[in-house]
């Protein structure tokens, strides 16, 4: 959402979702990155300059991947546009999962429903650089820096709950599981 949206968006039900399409399929961060690292996604300022709406970005936020974009995958749920979690639960569950969810080459992770472990900050902002718009437009070449975006706040777990690699003490080794979050503000010191 453009930034003078995202409180109206946050208050507002997920059946009024359809309201703020615009703001999904011409994402502003897009728009953004060109600006403030020049020279940097040449190949994200073209598409932005297109004006053509980002249908990687709609499918990933409101609609779900629909079958064929992904061979052997999809989770989209119809027309109707909503920001929610899909679970396609004939995926099976990875027996090494990837942070990076379906960017990782994982299908059972985001956006394929939310594990605890997938890096979605990271897997977002990959998304909006243009990393999937490919998926969409066989002609479009990702920008380098595209891939290399993350949002540098833990280094990704490598290893489940409790098992002495979770990273950045994310994890707890019991119930809940979850460490305290970041504030969202500070970033936490590397192990």
């Amino acid at each position: 959402m453009p930034l003078g949206q995202k409180d109206e968006w946050n208050r507002s039900s997920p059946i009024d979702d359809k309201n703020f399409t615009q703001g999904v399929v011409h994402p502003e961060l897009s728009s953004l990155l060109p600006v403030l690292y020049p020279g940097v996604f040449p190949n994200l300022a073209k598409l932005d300059a297109s004006n053509k709406p980002r249908a990687d970005i709609e499918a990933i936020f409101l609609t779900g991947l629909p079958k064929g974009v992904v061979p052997g995958f999809q989770n989209n749920t119809g027309k109707h546009l909503g920001d929610m979690l899909r679970l396609n639960v004939a995926v099976p569950p990875a027996k090494s999962p990837s942070p990076l969810g379906l960017l990782g080459s994982d299908p059972a992770g985001y956006p394929n429903g939310r594990r605890v472990t997938d890096d979605i900050v990271t897997i977002a902002l990959r998304a909006l650089a243009g990393v999937t718009y490919a998926l969409v437009d066989k002609s479009f070449t990702p920008d380098a820096a595209a891939g290399k975006l993350t949002q540098g706040v833990a280094e990704p777990p490598t290893g489940p709950p409790g098992s002495g690699a979770e990273g950045a003490a994310r994890f707890l080794p019991y119930f809940p599981y979850l460490g305290t979050p970041h504030d969202g503000f500070d970033t936490p010191p590397s192990s």
